[in-house]
């Protein structure tokens, strides 16, 4: 059903990317190409990261169920994680239409969409009813770990009021939390980066929330190299369990070709890969074991993921990648990283994370 799925995209991609994602998403809800029971995986591919086991590394990045209305299905199509948002205090539309661009040319996206998401109240309910048992007294819940990522709104923002009454509302139904502090398309938010800025903020939070699921931050890829240590630190003395390495960039690579290059916004995918795959090996040793680290950008390969791991990586996101591919993107990454992982002798992950740094 997944393959079928994925072989219906050519059509999808005839529709405007953000109908396309709606679609997407209305599909997932309707159980289209949706197995009924979730594959297992492989014990090989199994890992332990921010205090859980995950039976793959490969999780579904935040912006693709801002709203948390499909959590359940995306843990069927394979990922070993997923995680909703992002989510801000008060509903918000974004930004103006058009907002969201294949470079189909580079395998990218670009977006602006600004943090478009239907505040926590809602968000926050459906967390609700997805860890409460089933009716027929199968458990709840997604199957999988499942994170939320919390923003703040464009107007009339407090961040050290506002993360701590998100991961409030949140930490009850989630096994992790993270902070969007990186987003390009919500005016100021990357001055959060500050790391003085972001230990307050962590303190803020650790002060009302002594008790709480695992803290990631999410970092931009167009912070400067020699910005990394005092965030790192930051991130370490307030309380954080983990980094997200990276959020979309505004950069714009020479080698773009789509007539999309130019828009304003967000870029994410393959031409993502090559500084997503630099900072998480400064940050892997600058955090030299001390946070959990997760790496997104670019990933399209069993191979990339592998890479990924090598450089310290415990945990991988996927966006674009699942956005060209669709529901099959995930078995095939899977089916790559048990290929390689065979034909080198590796027989866990463990055996191999960090090796390259």
């Amino acid at each position: 059903m997944s393959l079928l799925a994925s072989l219906s995209l050519p059509l999808v991609r005839k529709l405007d990317p953000e109908q396309a994602h709606k679609l997407a998403i209305d599909a997932l809800m309707l159980g289209i190409s949706v197995p009924f029971k979730r594959p297992a995986d492989d014990p090989a591919l199994a890992t332990r990261a921010l205090g859980m086991r995950f039976s793959n590394p490969i999780g579904i990045a935040a912006g693709f169920d801002k709203d948390a209305r499909v959590l359940r299905p995306l843990a069927r199509l394979g990922f070993g994680f997923v995680e909703a948002g992002t989510v801000t205090p008060r509903p918000q539309s974004g930004n103006p239409k058009p907002r969201l661009f294949r470079l189909v040319e580079d395998r990218a996206v670009i977006n602006r969409m600004g943090f478009n998401n239907q505040g926590i109240d809602r968000f926050a309910v459906r967390l609700a009813r997805l860890s409460r048992p089933l009716p027929s007294g199968r458990a709840g819940g997604a199957g999988v770990p499942v994170g939320a990522n919390i923003g703040i709104n464009k107007t009339g923002a407090d961040p050290e009021r506002d993360y701590p009454a998100l991961v409030a509302r949140v930490k009850p139904y989630v096994n992790y939390i993270v902070l969007n502090v990186s987003s390009p398309n919500t005016p100021g938010l990357r001055g959060l980066q500050d790391a003085a800025r972001l230990k307050g903020i962590l303190d803020a939070i650790a002060a009302r929330h002594p008790e709480r699921p695992p803290l990631l931050v999410k970092l931009a890829p167009d912070l400067e190299d020699d910005a990394l240590p005092p965030i790192v630190e930051a991130a370490v003395a307030g309380g954080a369990q983990g980094l997200i390495i990276n959020n979309t960039t505004l950069a714009r690579p020479a080698t773009l070709r789509s007539p999309y290059k130019g828009e304003a916004g967000g870029l994410s995918g393959r031409p993502l890969a090559t500084r997503s795959t630099e900072m998480l090996r400064l940050v892997a040793n600058l955090v030299a074991g001390r946070l959990a680290l997760v790496s997104c950008g670019g990933i399209e390969s069993g191979q990339d993921i592998l890479t990924r791991i090598r450089l310290g990586a415990d945990l991988v996101q996927v966006y674009s990648a699942f956005a060209y591919e669709g529901p099959a993107l995930v078995a095939r990454l899977k089916r790559e990283m048990l290929q390689i992982m065979r034909a080198e002798g590796v027989e866990t992950l463990d055996d191999v994370r960090g090796v390259d740094l």
